[in-house]
């Protein structure tokens, strides 16, 4: 199993911990953490946008000019495509471009993205981060004692509304409960910050 240092607010350590290698040192799977990354863009996008087509524009009831003897193309309505406002040709209409993915591949891709965090040093495991009142300050003060870098995960094991609004502010710090990490956010962080409850728990849902 793999062995931890287990660091405190101060950066100390104070113990270590050892983590499941069925979730934290699989060989990683590139092609299934992109297709889980695919994924999530794609389910994050509202496929809203819309244009209108010839019969959604207004006017154009009338034929424009008769069909022969003016010297002119034949015309229909001037809400064509082809006239000044008219209709759009083959314009963007609203769409669902999110799509399912087999759960296994989720499970692979979520123990693939810890697997390489933790092969490349980018993990680290706090003790615990309790906080008396709401301070960004106090949460600068931590990630700087443990050296973790600019853009971080922090992972907490329950919901904490203190942490939560303490480091909502910072610049490039994101926080995430074990039962919403998802493979974008672990890939898309420099460093990931687990805390120990947290590591445990996710053994406990993914082993």
């Amino acid at each position: 199993m793999a062995k931890m240092k287990v660091l405190d607010t101060k950066g100390k350590k104070v113990s270590d911990i050892e983590l499941s290698d069925d979730i934290f040192a699989i060989e990683p799977n590139v092609s299934a953490m992109h297709l889980v990354v695919v994924n999530y863009l794609a389910n994050q996008r509202q496929g809203t946008q819309s244009t209108l087509t010839r019969s959604e524009v207004s006017g154009g009831g009338k034929k424009p000019w008769r069909q022969k003897g003016s010297g002119r193309a034949r015309q229909g309505s001037t809400r064509a495509p082809q006239w000044y406002h008219g209709g759009i040709a083959l314009g963007p209409k609203p769409r669902e471009y999110g799509f399912s993915i087999n759960k296994k591949v989720r499970r692979l891709a979520l123990k693939s993205a810890l697997s390489s965090k933790l092969a490349a040093d980018e993990m680290i495991i706090l003790d615990s981060l309790k906080l008396d009142e709401i301070k960004t300050k106090e949460v600068v003060d931590v990630l700087t004692a443990i050296k973790a870098a600019k853009k971080t995960l922090i992972v907490l094991p329950e919901k904490d509304d203190i942490v939560y609004r303490s480091a909502r502010n910072i610049e490039g710090v994101k926080t995430t409960l074990v039962n919403t990490l998802n493979v974008y956010d672990i890939l898309n962080c420099d460093t990931i910050v687990v805390l120990k409850d947290a590591a445990s728990k996710i053994e406990e849902v993914y082993a």
